[in-house]
Formats: C-alpha cells, structure tokens, sequence
C-alpha cells in the first residue's frame, strides 16, 4: 500500500494560527500596560499636592534651667533684702523656686523673693518654646502670635510686619465700590458745648495739671455731664516721659517694656516692670517686682526696667551660646 504523501501545504496555515495567537496575546498585554490619560492627570495632581512646601522647625529644640540662669551676684543686685539674711537664708533664696511644669523642653520658668525693712522685691523667669502642629507654619511665626496677644495685652499697637501686607486688589475694590462721604466744613452736632480749656492742659505722662484740661486727670466731671473715672481705682503709668509701655530695640527679634504702678493702700505701693522678647521661637518674659510699705516713696520707674532690661538682655546672650 502506498504510504500518503507529506503536503508542505499544511504548515503554513498551522503558523498563520500560531502567529495570529502570538499577536493577540501581545495585544492584549499592550493594552494592560497602556495607562488611561485620566489616570495620569491624577496621579500627577496627588504628586503636587504631596509636595507641598514644609515650614522649618523652630531654631530651639529645648530650653536652658531657669534657676540656674541668673548669677548670685545679679540676684543680690536685684534682692537687696538679701544683704541682711543669714547665710542659710540668703543661699535658699538665692537658688529660686523653680516653676511646676510638665515639659521641660516647652516650658520652665523660677522665681524668687526676698524681703526687707522697708518693702520687697521679687523676680520671676518665664521662658517658652513654641511649637507650630500645623506643617505649612513654621515655629518663629506662631511664636510671633503668641508674642502679638502679649504685647497687645500690655497695650502697646504691635506693628504690621512684611509677612501680612494689605493686598491691594481688596483695597481697590473696597475704593470702588464705597463712595466717599461728602466733603464739609460744618462740625458734626454735639448734646454739649465744648469745653473751653482755662489753664494749662494735662501732661499726659504725669497726669497731672490745672484747668480744665485737667478735669480727666483728677476724676472731676467732663464737660459733657458723665463722671470722670477715679485714678485710685485703675494702675497708674510711669511717671516720667520716656518710661511709658514701649517697644525696645536690640533685644532678641523683638521686644517691649511694660510698667504698672498699683493704686496706693495702706500697705504701700507695688511697681511691676515686664521685659518681654522673641528670638525665634522661644518667648521670655522677665517681670520685676518691687513694693513698698507704709508711707514710703512709690518704686522708682527707671530703676526697675533698667535692672530687668539689663537681665533679659544677659538671657538673650545666653540663647545665643
């Protein structure tokens, strides 16, 4: 029997197969690899967001001891009953209380007292470091709020600062749209007469005067019927020009002075000075107290801030080291 010829016919049709199947195959793992254009535009948005801008930590990481912060010879200075103690005494006041605070990296603070013949004086330390939780604020600038809210508090106006201007745009359109109010030389009307000044007017720093200008000054009745408010009732200002609350240059990043005298008693007078200031992002605050007994003169201004200036311009130095 003959045997069946071999027809080379057929492979070509059995390869055409194999290969349609290969092409299909690629195909399909071509089309799995492909990304969709939405896709990218995604991926892409969530990269931007991603990398957002991070502000820089604080320049402190921790705070220096309190207590141990101010030398026994500015301490004598400061305490001057402490020259008649006895060396016991003297050495326990000396070293200070320290303040109770649960993190000593953000907070620490001392305090000390001493007593004399003819009053007190105390000085308290407070030394903060502030931490921004927020990623896009760095530390300095929140520990700038935290300053603001304290020199506000002092009454001192805290200056605009480059990083806050107004926006022009919004000025523009407020211009625009709000028409001004017709110019005129007639004063507005008034339930009283003003007053006619009779003397000289009140200095503002003083507080004191004669006249009419006076009138505010020594709790008489203003012109316009209502009761002027008792000075013995509210702090008085320093009394020299020159010692008002102010803000104070070359100390830190920025500082001010603030200085309250207490209303006078039968247990004398109290003076309080505070020196506050920011270097980056730690606060200190340095208050200086003194108070005097019985009939005694009233805390001299000057010589309260002079000393807690010069002390809070020695901790400014030790922040640098």
């Amino acid at each position: 029997m003959q045997r069946k010829r071999y027809s080379p016919g057929r492979a070509p049709g059995t390869l055409l197969g194999l290969g349609a199947g290969i092409a299909v195959t690629l195909g399909a793992l071509t089309g799995c690899s492909a990304a969709d254009p939405t896709e990218d535009v995604t991926l892409d948005a969530k990269a931007g967001a991603a990398a957002a801008p991070i502000a820089p930590p604080g320049r402190y990481r921790t705070l220096f001891e309190p207590c141990g912060a101010v030398t026994h010879t500015i301490l004598r200075e400061l305490l001057p009953g402490t020259a008649t103690m006895t060396e016991a005494d003297r050495a326990k006041v000396l070293r200070g209380t320290p303040a109770v605070t649960y993190d000593t990296d953000r907070r620490v603070g001392c305090a000390w007292n001493a007593d004399a013949e003819n009053g007190a004086h105390r000085l308290v330390l407070d030394v903060e470091r502030v931490v921004s939780y927020d990623p896009t604020v760095s530390d300095a600038t929140r520990a700038q709020e935290v300053y603001a809210r304290k020199q506000l508090a002092a009454g001192i106006v805290v200056p605009e600062t480059p990083e806050t201007p107004e926006t022009p745009t919004a000025t523009a359109t407020a211009t625009s749209t709000t028409p001004a109010p017709p110019s005129t030389d007639t004063p507005p009307p008034s339930s009283a007469p003003p007053a006619t000044p009779t003397g000289p007017t009140t200095n503002a720093a003083t507080g004191t005067g004669t006249g009419a200008g006076a009138g505010a000054a020594t709790g008489t009745a203003s012109p316009s019927g209502a009761p002027a408010t008792d000075p013995s009732n509210t702090p008085s200002a320093p009394t020299a020009t020159g010692l008002e609350p102010r803000t104070l240059g070359g100390l830190g990043d920025i500082a001010f002075v603030d200085d309250t005298l207490g209303k006078p008693g039968g247990n004398g007078q109290q003076r309080v000075v505070s020196v506050v200031f920011r270097t980056s992002n730690v606060i200190v605050t340095v208050e200086y107290r003194q108070r005097t007994t019985g009939a005694a003169a009233a805390p001299d201004s000057k010589e309260l801030q002079d000393r807690a200036q010069n002390l809070a311009r020695l901790l400014a130095e030790r922040l640098e080291e």
